[in-house]
């Protein structure tokens, strides 16, 4: 599906979906097997409630910026992603992440470069992030030439493939579509406002997605999508005061509350977007200041 860009309230651009090809769905490609679990030790901080941050480095974060497709996919370009690597690359280097950053890549490429990272040494790293920017659909990414599962893409970072980042958050953001539906909104008439030694090989993972399952994902080809806009904005304002589920909970509430798409293709015009965040994160964590 392509993905769809809407209209902040900044400078008006077309909006325009993150999505497969506008009114077609494909097949998946390929299908990974999972291995067995493995006993993983856990990592005892001082606040059992709280996430270790007093590791040398906060992490590495990964951004997979996909804006150029292949014709074979019949995907179209994402104008106004690179604003959203941009603002990216700037919010999560003032962060203190290690950045390594990755423009138009085919399928093999990515799963190369995330597998390449998952082996690295981050024994001395607190956090994983990784931000994709892309089109896409229910449970898949597309890389310039085809599509695959955002399970394969996260697995090398779990526990019996990243022994470093055992017991440590995982973040993953999803700038794609994930499905052909399209929110019209609603019109309201008031605003109402125990420990052990092992870890499931699940734990730790967040995944945070610009769109709720089945629905389009909006870009502003000006301004960028309204999820990575709303991301970034409340990272700035809100690290090292809120939890990380704080900080999504108000991204949540600017991107439902202030946007509204503005498109040029017929019927598109005046829908809204939900991210969508969906946690296996064992304690809270904060970003630093």
């Amino acid at each position: 599906m392509a993905e769809t860009t809407d209209v902040p309230t900044v400078e008006m651009g077309e909006d325009t979906l993150d999505a497969l090809k506008l009114f077609s769905r494909r097949k998946n490609p390929s299908d990974g097997e999972e291995t067995g679990s493995l006993p993983i030790s856990i990592e005892t901080a001082s606040n059992p409630y709280h996430y270790k941050m007093d590791y040398p480095s906060v992490g590495t974060c990964v951004i997979i910026n996909n804006k150029n497709f292949k014709k074979s996919t019949q995907m179209t370009t994402r104008n106004g992603t690179d604003i959203d690597a941009g603002l990216a690359i700037k919010t999560f280097s003032e962060l203190g992440y290690k950045l390594k950053v990755a423009n138009d890549l085919p399928v093999d490429k990515m799963m190369d470069l995330l597998c390449e990272v998952s082996k690295e040494d981050h024994s001395k790293s607190a956090s994983f992030v990784c931000i994709l920017l892309s089109h896409g659909d229910e449970g898949v990414i597309y890389g310039t030439d085809g599509f695959e599962k955002l399970e394969n893409m996260s697995r090398p970072f779990k526990g019996n493939y990243c022994r470093g980042l055992v017991g440590k958050p995982k973040l993953f953001f999803i700038q794609a579509c994930r499905g052909t539906q399209l929110d019209d909104g609603i019109e309201t008439d008031s605003v109402v406002e125990q420990t052990s030694d092992k870890l499931p090989m699940e734990a730790d993972f967040l995944y945070a997605y610009s769109t709720a399952p089945g629905y389009y994902s909006w870009r502003n080809t000006q301004n960028g999508s309204w999820f990575i806009q709303a991301l970034c904005e409340m990272l700035k304002h809100f690290k090292g005061e809120l939890e990380l589920m704080q900080i999504l909970t108000r991204v949540n509430h600017k991107v439902a509350t202030q946007f509204e798409s503005d498109s040029n293709l017929p019927g598109f015009t005046g829908k809204k977007q939900i991210p969508c965040i969906s946690s296996m994160l064992t304690k809270e964590f904060y970003f630093p200041k």
